[in-house]
């Protein structure tokens, strides 16, 4: 997920990516560099299958299979190859090769994707993702978090968001204009709490 300091999550990529009067679309791309590119083309290595949301569907199927032989083409290449898997309640175009769409019971057909593929990748679909953060369906979280405050815009997590541990897979990557790359595992339990002012803390103690 590509997401603002306040985790802005809508519309990275472009203006038309996902409007509905939302004043910043294509706000990623000013702040793009060459160490946030490497990181996004790691994430997807060892990537045998894509999840996505129909937005984002309909924008990659009118784009990535024109782009082999070009400047993307390692990431063209991959995901023309690999099967797509699309979240939708209407009736998707699914003319790229090797696209599906899944079954009502959204929960019940990623298991069943899960199952099948390895290395399942989410990519943008934030009405998606925050549906499988909610059911805790998904195993890592990547987020490139941007130095820019909007204060406006769908969140990453939204008020339906659940209790939920993760834990930090590797140490943050930083970039030269101040892209956070955090990578983050599902972890078992929720939230506990405590009181920073007790002994074994340290903290609000005189001596």
């Amino acid at each position: 997920m590509f997401a603002t300091l306040d985790l802005v999550g809508q519309a990275p990529g472009g203006p038309d990516e996902d409007p509905g009067g939302f004043p910043f679309g294509g706000w990623q791309a000013p702040l793009m560099d060459e160490v946030a590119g490497a990181t996004v083309l790691a994430a997807y290595e060892d990537t045998d299958a894509l999840l996505l949301g129909r937005r984002t569907y309909d924008i990659f199927a009118a784009y990535w299979p024109h782009q082999e032989g070009g400047a993307d083409n390692e990431i063209a290449t991959l995901f023309n190859r690999v099967p797509k898997y699309v979240a939708s309640r209407g009736r998707p175009d699914l003319s790229w090769a090797g696209s599906t769409q899944l079954g009502p019971d959204l929960a019940a057909s990623v298991r069943e994707i899960r199952d099948r593929h390895e290395h399942v990748k989410v990519v943008g679909s934030l009405n998606l993702v925050q549906t499988l953060l909610r059911e805790r369906l998904f195993d890592r979280l990547d987020l490139w978090v941007h130095p820019i405050v909007l204060g406006v815009g769908k969140k990453v997590f939204d008020d339906g968001a659940v209790p939920t541990n993760v834990t930090l897979l590797e140490p943050p990557v930083a970039g030269p204009r101040g892209t956070v790359y955090l990578r983050y595992g599902l972890a078992e339990g929720t939230p506990e709490t405590g009181d920073m002012s007790a002994p074994d803390r340290g903290v609000g103690r005189d001596g």
